[in-house]
C-alpha cells in the first residue's frame, strides 16, 4: 500500500514538473518572438504538446516537440493571429468609444459588445485545439471554431467557467503564473476541444475533416 501511494505521488510530482517546464518554454519562446510574433506559434506548440499528452503520448521529448511545431507553424499561426489581433483591436476600440456615450445608446452598445466579446473568446478558445488537431485550409479554423463553440454550447460554457475560475485562482496566487499561467488555461480548452472532437467523430465518423 505504501509503495503504491509513493508511486502515485511520484507520478503526480512528475506531471507537475512537466507542466511547469512546458509553461516556461512557452513563455521563453513567446518573449523570443518579441511577443507579437512569438505568441501565436508558441501557443500553437503549447496546445500541440498538450494534445499529445491527452492522446497518451506522454514520453515525447517536450522541448524538441515544442520547437519543431513552433518552427513549422510560425508563418501560418502568425497570419491567423494577425486576423485575431485585428478583431481584438476593434473590440478594444469599441470599448474605449463606449465611455463617450450615454443613455440608451450606451446600454445597447454594452450589450452588443459583451455578446461580441463572448463570441470572440469562444473563437479564440476553440481556435488552437482545432488548429493542432485538424489539417484545414487557412481560415477554416476560424469558421469551425465558431461552429463548434455554438454546436456544443454546454461544453463551451463549462470551459468558460473553468477558465474564469482558473484566472481568479492565478490572480489570487500570482506566484503560480510563471509556472502554470498558460498551460492551465490551455489544458482546459484543449481537453474541452478534444471532447467535442470525439463527439463529432462518433456522429460523423471523420469529424471536421468531412
Amino acid at each position: 500500500m505504501w509503495a503504491k501511494s509513493m508511486g502515485k505521488l511520484f507520478i503526480a510530482c512528475e506531471w507537475i514538473t512537466k507542466a511547469a517546464y512546458l509553461n516556461i518554454i512557452w513563455m521563453v519562446y513567446t518573449i523570443a518572438g518579441l511577443l507579437v510574433f512569438g505568441f501565436m506559434p508558441a501557443t500553437t506548440a503549447l496546445f500541440a504538446v498538450i494534445r499529445k499528452w491527452l492522446l497518451r503520448e506522454t514520453d515525447i521529448p517536450v522541448w524538441r516537440t515544442f520547437h519543431t511545431i513552433y518552427k513549422q507553424e510560425f508563418i501560418k499561426a502568425n497570419l491567423l493571429g494577425l486576423f485575431l489581433m485585428v478583431i481584438c483591436a476593434i473590440l478594444c476600440l469599441d470599448y474605449w468609444f463606449l465611455q463617450y456615450t450615454d443613455g440608451v445608446i450606451k446600454g445597447m452598445m454594452t450589450g452588443l459588445l459583451l455578446l461580441l466579446s463572448a463570441v470572440f473568446l469562444t473563437l479564440l478558445g476553440y481556435f488552437f485545439p482545432i488548429f493542432v488537431h485538424y489539417d484545414l485550409k487557412l481560415g477554416d479554423h476560424l469558421k469551425y471554431a465558431l461552429l463548434l463553440g455554438a454546436y456544443h454550447l454546454h461544453i463551451t460554457l463549462l470551459m468558460l467557467v473553468l477558465t474564469i475560475a482558473t484566472v481568479c485562482l492565478l490572480l489570487y496566487m500570482p506566484g503560480l503564473i510563471p509556472f502554470y499561467g498558460g498551460i492551465s488555461i490551455a489544458w482546459i480548452w484543449m481537453a474541452g476541444g478534444s471532447y467535442s472532437f470525439r463527439l463529432i467523430e462518433k456522429k460523423g465518423g471523420k469529424g471536421l475533416a468531412v
